[in-house]
């Protein structure tokens, strides 16, 4: 309520009181004034931030303020370049500033500004390119958040390929304990089996154990040094780049030694 029509309305209410015979007058009377005080005394209400969600290209519609600061945030983003007409009339222009630190954009224009409303385009760092129609109105400073759909998706399925992988490396790791104990784990069939002997260089490796499951496969190998001259086994030694977890029983191999490797991989490396 403004403050002309809460004056009012105490005025009205002030005159309704005064008639001492009509009781129903003095009850209305009063109510009017107490609403009347209500509205004077209550501060008026900021404008509330905007949250809006808009893809890459598409229109983003909002309010702008007429006096003071507008803000316009990316989420998960940052303004790089902003792309405005300058008209030359002072009356009709608006001013944006990219400011560096956070990639918001801020807006402001000026006393008199003769437009309802100001567009612009802007271009995000991460390629995303939105034009900006927003209506000016209000004394107060607005935020503006936008969100990209595009972007959302993306950080969710990093999110969920993150616990996926964490989830395989504990798994593998479990799995080489397991190997190591030669016990049997649940979802997985083992067999023991002996394939042809191959060599690398000096070494004879030769899979004795197999843990097959959905998702990965645990290999357990014998290695014996065929050599004259000890050797350090390593991971890239026994396993290929793309295995999960590998584990060797004794890494430093004399002549005519044997140990064990574990190796665990996913199915299809």
């Amino acid at each position: 309520m403004s403050t002309m029509v809460a004056i009012g309305t105490a005025t009205a209410g002030t005159a309704l009181a005064s008639r001492i015979s009509c009781l129903a007058s003095r009850a209305v009377g009063g109510a009017l004034i107490g609403i009347a005080v209500f509205a004077i005394a209550t501060p008026a209400v900021a404008a509330p931030d905007q949250t809006l969600m808009a893809a890459d290209g598409a229109q983003v519609s909002c309010s702008a303020s007429a006096r003071d600061l507008t803000r316009i945030s990316l989420v998960q983003d940052e303004f790089a370049s902003v792309s405005k007409i300058n008209t030359g009339n002072p009356s009709d222009d608006f001013s944006v500033v990219n400011e560096p630190v956070r990639g918001d954009i801020y807006l402001s224009v000026p006393d008199g500004f003769a437009r309802s409303a100001l567009s612009f385009f802007a271009t995000s760092k991460r390629g995303y390119v939105y034009k900006f129609q927003c209506r000016v109105s209000g004394d107060e400073a607005v935020q503006v958040f936008v969100t990209n759909p595009a972007i959302a998706k993306e950080a969710a399925e990093q999110g969920a390929a993150q616990v996926a992988q964490a989830s395989s490396e504990e798994g593998a790791v479990a799995l080489v304990q397991a190997m190591y104990a030669n016990k049997t784990v649940e979802g997985y069939e083992m067999r023991q089996r002996s394939l042809k002997p191959v060599y690398v260089g000096d070494l004879k490796v030769q899979m004795i154990a197999e843990y097959r499951g959905d998702t990965m496969t645990g290999r357990v190998l014998r290695i014996e040094n065929k050599g004259t001259q000890p050797t350090t086994l390593t991971e890239a030694t026994v396993a290929p780049p793309t295995a999960l977890a590998v584990s060797i029983a004794e890494a430093k191999l004399a002549p005519g030694k044997v140990t064990t490797a574990y190796l665990v991989s996913r199915n299809g490396n």
